[in-house]
């Protein structure tokens, strides 16, 4: 995409073209992105991967019927098809009672985009990202007990999103991050043991320091050797921060507008009810400052606010984009995430369970004796029935201490009683999209041996 392409002043000259050719209504998204990524291993380069790309979608609707077209090329030709394509199966497809685009009053006005600090300082030299991994994987490979390497991926990314509306809405903003991850594997023979760490940020100097992070993916995978099985039972398991953003990411699926719209989530009757414990929050934070998912507006052009989907464990609202929302007669909450190719759809910002009152080791020593999990295997979370059945591996809890590695572990439950009986520790740290501190949760059923 050459520097001069002003995307929302071709969008504009799209709407009014597709206005033209008998659209009733129409918005356009166009998206540019740059990636670049350096994989070192045993300090040679493994892999070069450098990606540009620019898509524009064009969504068109006549009455209530809509349609979306996109494409990789600008030029006028290109884009006149793409209007007439688009017009021509918008008058072709069913209709749909909840299509449109927001009212003008609802449409954000003066939002500050960048005031978010979203967008960091330019493209990175391969250089910085070469010695990022290089250094990251040295320090895992210099821990007592390591005996291999699967690598080290430094990367940065870039894109703008460009959003204009037939009904008044012109903004755009940009993102762009960094990531850093490690993975090692100790031990020998059939006795090995892999593990990794990673760390993302928005600003570099937010990331995890290169050598600390080889430190930790070293000591994770030595403590993982030589793991033992355990028997089946009904234990207190505890998610460790790594993982316990899982649970959240299931609550998220479950309030989905879309979901709730169309009655498959094991949620849809609970709206205003208690689901987690006294005391528990979930909130949505689009306006974090350097968040990674952070935005001042949503896909359709509604500010964004933070809100508290959880409050004193009871479920305030659902994730509501404006279809959704016109199908169970209510507002939007501004939600709308989307693509060039297409509909908008609800999806969470910067998602995060609040830290209790209790800290970590004092957690552990409630527990006394139970599972404590690292990672997960799988996806078995049935959205309909709130089934719970994944694979994991982790440490037993003996007299409030993590005592030896354990593996080859299934964990199940039902997500209702499992946020039911949910307890959150104190140690929250604010590192990725979804975030939640060390996880209690009482009465799981573990399939060992």
């Amino acid at each position: 995409m050459r520097s001069d392409f002003d995307a929302l002043s071709h969008l504009s000259d799209l709407i009014t073209g597709a206005k033209a050719a008998g659209a009733d209504a129409a918005d356009g998204v166009h998206v540019t992105g740059t990636s670049f990524s350096v994989v070192r291993r045993h300090g040679d380069l493994e892999k070069l991967r450098r990606s540009e790309g620019s898509d524009i979608g064009l969504r068109v609707f006549v009455g209530k019927r809509s349609a979306i077209v996109s494409s990789s090329d600008t030029s006028a030709r290109a884009c006149d098809a793409l209007v007439a394509r688009a017009v021509a199966m918008a008058k072709a497809a069913p209709e749909d009672p909840y299509a449109g685009l927001a009212d003008p009053d609802q449409l954000a006005r003066n939002v500050d985009a960048q005031a978010l600090q979203q967008d960091g300082p330019g493209e990175p030299d391969q250089a910085l990202l070469t010695q990022w991994a290089d250094e990251a994987e040295a320090a895992a490979l210099a821990g007592p007990g390591i005996t291999n390497s699967e690598g080290a991926e430094a990367n940065w990314g870039r894109h703008r999103v460009s959003l204009v509306t037939s009904n008044g809405f012109a903004q755009e903003y940009a993102r762009s991050g960094y990531s850093l991850s490690v993975c090692v594997l100790a031990g020998e023979g059939t006795g090995m043991e892999r593990d990794y760490d990673y760390t993302t940020a928005v600003y570099q100097e937010d990331l995890t320091p290169p050598r600390q992070l080889g430190k930790s993916a070293a000591t994770k995978a030595v403590r993982r050797l030589n793991p033992r099985k355990i028997d089946s039972g009904n234990v207190p398991v505890v998610y460790d921060p790594r993982v316990s953003s899982s649970i959240v990411g299931h609550f998220a699926g479950a309030v989905n507008g879309a979901g709730i719209a169309r009655g498959t989530s094991f949620l849809k009757d609970k709206m205003g009810e208690k689901i987690f414990a006294d005391g528990i929050g979930i909130i949505d934070d689009p306006h974090r400052l350097r968040g990674p998912c952070s935005r001042a507006f949503d896909g359709e052009g509604i500010a964004t606010r933070p809100m508290h989907l959880v409050a004193d464990g009871v479920l305030q609202t659902w994730l509501l984009d404006l279809r959704s929302a016109r199908q169970l007669g209510m507002q939007t909450t501004g939600h709308a995430a989307r693509g060039t190719s297409g509909q908008p759809s609800p999806s969470a910002g910067n998602l995060h369970l609040a830290p209790g009152r209790v800290s970590r080791e004092d957690l552990l020593k409630q527990v006394g004796r139970g599972l404590y999990v690292t990672e997960m295997i799988g996806m078995g979370v049935n959205g309909v029935t709130g089934d719970y059945s994944r694979g994991a591996t982790g440490f037993w809890i003996e007299n409030g201490e993590l005592a030896y590695p354990v593996s080859e572990i299934t964990i199940a439950g039902n997500l209702k009683d499992m946020f039911l009986n949910l307890t959150p520790a104190s140690d929250l740290a604010f590192k990725y999209a979804t975030n939640a501190p060390t996880v209690l949760i009482e009465g799981m059923v573990v399939a060992g041996i």
